[in-house]
């Protein structure tokens, strides 16, 4: 079994539009990804904020350079974007 990996992104404060603007080509971004196991947004008052994706890798670095390719990194909507290697443990 490959490593999982927890992608965090936080998106730049006021650009829900772009989000939006962007959300078609970022889902079908995702939908051709074959390790995502997970995703989903973050919500801060009821506003989405930020993705948090689960991925399945050979390594970190093939993890960093897909989401690179993401339409929201294209669309400069994230402030921050981080990937960890992460354990599933229940679920």
């Amino acid at each position: 079994m490959m490593p999982l990996f927890a992608v965090i992104c936080r998106d730049r404060a006021g650009h829900l539009q772009t989000r939006l603007d962007t959300r078609e080509a970022h889902l079908a971004f995702l939908g051709s990804q074959p390790g995502l196991k997970a995703a989903g947004p973050l919500i801060e008052d009821g506003e989405m904020r930020g993705s948090l994706l689960i991925v399945e890798a050979e390594t970190l670095t093939s993890v960093k350079d897909w989401v690179a390719q993401d339409p929201y990194k294209a669309a400069d909507l994230f402030a921050s974007v981080e990937v960890i290697e992460w354990k599933k443990v229940i679920g």
